[in-house]
């Protein structure tokens, strides 16, 4: 709005300057009178007429008083023995030569220039709202030029990725002490490209290294280099390099480093990506043009390193590939103390058991939950911020707004309030150490109509076997309960196969756990940051019999881990019942209710011939849930 604000205010200063200019150029000839000689005469002889000018072609003058509202006039000079006649009158009079050489140039330059200086302040205005830049730096970086007071963030002010602490304060003692390192013959690696998922904190580091260093931080972003015009990136890079090597010792932070260094001759024509490639090589040979000695490190940020450049990963060039994970818990607890810090926290609140429910968050993704529940908490005038906002904003967060006014069909319902209470007394039967933090059949999001939070006992590096077995089991538990209770489906857990059915292609095709398939691995990973971009080689990578072998196994994993749903549920059919009806009259269930469900579990059998029969009956596509926490599960 400011920037809007100052863009009024110049073109209304424009406008001003304009008007006066007409004003003073035109505002006399308004109040001149144009006399034949004749009338002239006559006014001389009738002593109306104060003051004369004469030049070569024209008499200009003044009367004694105004004459039908004109106080000047203009005649052409007729008369060459009119200096005689003007001298037996009391009239003052002088003559002019004047010079219709620079009177025309300055009638011709002057509206053009005029014309000229609004047409560029007009397209400056233009270029700028369209991303063009100012034509006259179109080849100078825009990398934003920050000194230590100016970025306002330290070590301090970064949690959850010690090992990457570890490795950068190296780059700032180096900085501080270079002759520390140089004593033994050690250089400062030239790059260090930090790489990690989004919302890991990437960026803050890299500012946060600025800050303790307390040099010069050049930061600008990988896609800011290229433009429309030939040639400008590969110069932005040379200006970037050059000012940078000025203020050194200085940093150089270069954020989505794949916008700018993705690896060349992908593109789909030959040729087509010359301007990111001519880019891409002067900053190569930047890198290769200066040496450690200087003072001057790159640091870039990325979260698809395995699209990079080969080139820009050899050593000399970005030494070090720091990874920025997502924290432990330990490292959430302490991530939440720094966004909390400002926040009126309850006394009985224990960070730890937030950063217990959290897992998979990202440091962003913390940031963002703090806020939350302090606008949760802000909403029900509370004094201060309790577990049960931050509770609520992780559902806020994982499962989407909730949604009250939604009417739902008293017999959809009962079908959702069966399908959740399944989900929740399989898993307490099959992972009796993760608590159940709530079970509700109030809507949420886009499609959900109920969900059921499982809280992790611990963070899990390693699942075996068994345990991905027991995770399908909880998955399917939704359907099984509805076939067991209603003899019939629903869509409602369209959802739950999508995720059953990645976890067993997964087993059989990533983990090798399947007994017909063996260790053959099946699948290819494009991205190792992000899973969503993994994939699996199709049936002709490997023939249609291996596709057959893959297809049974996975429907052999589902099928089991149906079976054992069932079978439990059969043995607790009493309670899922109970259960059910309650959850269908309160509409949600707490930790404390769901603990006393517990004692009353009973261990179910799997065994095929308490399976109800299943159908080939293709749901439709449901929301999924959120990938951050794999624990919450939507109907």
């Amino acid at each position: 709005m400011q920037r809007k604000h100052k863009l009024n205010v110049g073109y209304i200063l424009v406008v001003i300057w304009l008007l006066l200019l007409f004003h003073a150029l035109f505002a006399p000839l308004s109040r001149q009178a144009e006399l034949s000689y004749s009338q002239f005469e006559q006014y001389l002889d009738e002593d109306r007429i104060n003051r004369v000018e004469v030049d070569e072609q024209f008499i200009r003058g003044e009367f004694n008083s105004d004459i039908n509202g004109k106080t000047s006039f203009i005649t052409p000079r007729l008369d060459p023995a009119l200096a005689e006649k003007l001298a037996e009158y009391d009239v003052e009079y002088t003559g002019i030569i004047s010079s219709n050489f620079l009177s025309n140039i300055i009638s011709w330059i002057a509206p053009a220039l005029v014309f000229v200086l609004v047409w560029l302040f007009v397209f400056r205005r233009f270029a700028e709202r369209q991303g063009f830049g100012g034509m006259m730096n179109i080849g100078k970086s825009n990398a934003q030029v920050l000194v230590e007071k100016h970025t306002g963030v330290s070590f301090r002010d970064v949690a959850g990725v010690d090992e990457a602490k570890t490795e950068l304060q190296e780059i700032v003692q180096f900085l501080k002490e270079p002759q520390h390192f140089t004593k033994l013959g050690a250089h400062v690696p030239k790059g260090i490209l930090l790489v990690g998922p989004p919302g890991t904190g990437k960026t803050l580091i890299a500012r946060a290294l600025a800050g303790e260093a307390g040099v010069p931080f050049f930061s600008i972003s990988g896609s800011e280099f290229i433009e429309m015009f030939v040639g400008v990136g590969a110069a932005r890079v040379r200006d970037l390099f050059e000012q940078a090597k000025i203020h050194a010792p200085a940093i150089i932070f270069i954020d989505e480093m794949d916008a700018l260094g993705r690896a060349r001759g992908l593109g789909p024509i030959s040729g087509g990506h010359n301007e990111s490639e001519q880019t891409l090589n002067q900053l190569l040979s930047e890198m290769d043009g200066f040496n450690s000695s200087t003072g001057v490190i790159i640091l870039a940020a990325t979260n698809r390193p395995e699209i990079l450049d080969p080139a820009l990963l050899r050593a000399g060039r970005f030494d070090r590939q720091v990874m920025m994970e997502r924290p432990d818990k330990n490292g959430r607890e302490q991530i939440l103390r720094i966004h909390t810090k400002n926040i009126r926290l309850d006394q009985i609140l224990k960070l730890a058991d937030v950063a217990a429910l959290t897992t998979g968050f990202s440091g962003a993704d913390l940031a963002n939950l703090a806020n939350e529940a302090a606008i949760i908490a802000t909403r029900r005038n509370a004094e201060k911020v309790t577990l049960d906002d931050f509770v609520n904003a992780i559902e806020r967060i994982v499962a989407g707004l909730e949604k009250r006014s939604r009417l739902i069909d008293p017999l959809e319902k009962n079908i959702v309030a069966h399908h959740e209470m399944g989900h929740a007394l399989v898993a307490m039967t099959l992972h009796p150490d993760q608590t159940i933090q709530k079970v509700s059949v109030i809507p949420r999001g886009i499609g959900s109509l109920g969900y059921t939070i499982q809280r992790p006992a611990e963070d899990r590096y390693l699942i075996s076997k068994s345990e991905l077995e027991n995770r399908l089991a909880v998955l399917l538990a939704g359907r099984a309960a509805e076939q067991l209770i209603f003899q019939d489906i629903t869509t409602g857990a369209a959802d739950d196969l999508v995720k059953a059915t990645d976890i067993a292609r997964a087993m059989v095709m990533e983990y090798g756990m399947s007994d017909n398939i063996g260790l053959l691995t099946l699948e290819k990973r494009k991205n190792f940051l992000l899973d969503m971009e993994k994939h699996f080689v199709t049936s002709e990578d490997y023939g249609p019999d291996i596709a057959q072998q893959v297809t049974t196994a996975i429907m052999k994993f589902l099928d089991d881990s149906y079976d054992k749903a069932c079978a439990i549920l059969q043995a607790n059919l009493p309670l899922l019942k109970e259960s059910a009806t309650q959850l269908f009259q309160e509409e949600t269930f707490n930790e404390q209710k769901m603990l006393s469900y517990r004692e009353r579990l009973k261990p179910g059998c799997s065994t095929r011939s308490k399976s109800p029969q299943k159908t080939n009956q293709n749901p439709v596509s449901h929301k999924s849930g959120s990938s951050r926490n794999p624990v919450a599960r939507h109907l």
